[in-house]
């Protein structure tokens, strides 16, 4: 009995792994996309064709992301605010673009 749990539990956070890997490359096709946006300026396109394609859908869903038209221009807007992942990623980043909200907002 315990070792089907253990091996359940092995199994699943095995497969928890495999998905932050594909988040990972997803993280690094924007920050891609991000780079060659300010270096040839087509950075929204690249990530674009790269989300459409079937690799990019592929990796995608192993992701856990759902690779629709409405992800696409997420990703296409993200590329196009030129803020890497890392940083976006950050607490201060968010903090900033909170109170840049608030600002506006007041």
């Amino acid at each position: 009995m315990f070792d089907y749990v253990d091996e359940l539990a092995f199994t699943n956070d095995q497969g928890a792994r495999a998905q932050k890997l594909f988040a990972a490359v997803v993280l690094a096709a924007l920050d891609d996309a991000i780079a060659d946006d300010k270096k040839y300026g087509n950075g929204p396109d690249v990530i674009a064709r790269w989300a459409r394609s079937r690799d990019g859908r592929e990796v995608l869903m192993c992701a856990g992301i759902d690779p629709n038209e409405r992800t696409v221009k997420g990703m296409m807007e993200f590329v196009r605010r030129g803020v890497r992942t890392s940083v976006a990623l950050s607490r201060e980043e968010s903090e900033r673009q909170h109170a840049r909200a608030e600002a506006e907002a007041a």
